[in-house]
């Protein structure tokens, strides 16, 4: 039983570490502070119920209907470069970079960009739902092997969101930011390519 926990958890962390469109923006909100805790929640139970969905059998379902992830992988490409463009604005504005004067985003657009983020993007599918699903399904404790991997979603993204903050000093510079959403504009346009390369 031990073994299906630290399988899902390797194998969920294996998956969610790298960098992304949605590490990407949780490692923002963390280091302006802003809504942290209700970001990381929503990204926590979103891989929560996405990993139940592929347990469940939910990734079956999609790969017999591949005109579903024809259109999610469009539309999650389109996302991604609309909030690519936004970033690389951001570090072309040095003044817009600097968080004491910008007005903080509002509760609920930040969580409308977060859900974004996590649901339009193919890839969440093709992780957490299809490819975690089916390793679980070589597990006898399969259900175990969930617990793992939401769990190491959860300590993922609460460092990620907590201890951004400790960057703070050395993001403190406009260049900084900008250096930041930088990186975040090809991170995103990245991913947007090699989703609609596939």
């Amino acid at each position: 039983m031990l073994t299906s926990v630290v399988a899902g958890f390797a194998a969920s962390a294996v998956l969610i570490i790298a960098i992304g469109a949605q590490n990407a923006f949780v490692l923002r909100q963390g280091l302006r502070r802003e809504h942290v805790l209700a970001v990381v929640l929503v990204c926590a139970l979103s891989d929560l119920v996405l990993i139940l969905a592929g347990i469940g059998g939910l990734g079956a379902v999609v790969t017999a209907r591949p005109s579903a992830v024809t259109v999610i992988k469009w539309v999650g490409a389109a996302f991604l470069l609309t909030y690519a463009v936004l970033a690389a604005r951001r570090a072309l504005r040095p003044a817009a970079l600097q968080a004491a004067d910008r007005a903080p985003a509002t509760l609920r657009a930040t969580l409308l960009t977060c859900l974004a983020l996590t649901y339009l993007n193919p890839h969440v599918y093709l992780d957490t739902v299809l490819l975690l699903g089916s390793v679980a399904q070589q597990h006898a404790h399969r259900w175990l092997f969930g617990a793992g991997a939401a769990a190491a979603s959860v300590v993922w993204f609460t460092a990620l969101g907590a201890g951004a903050h400790r960057l703070a000093p050395l993001l403190a510079r406009p260049a900084a930011w900008r250096v930041l959403d930088g990186l975040i504009a090809v991170v995103m346009l990245g991913v947007a390519a090699s989703l609609l390369l596939a």
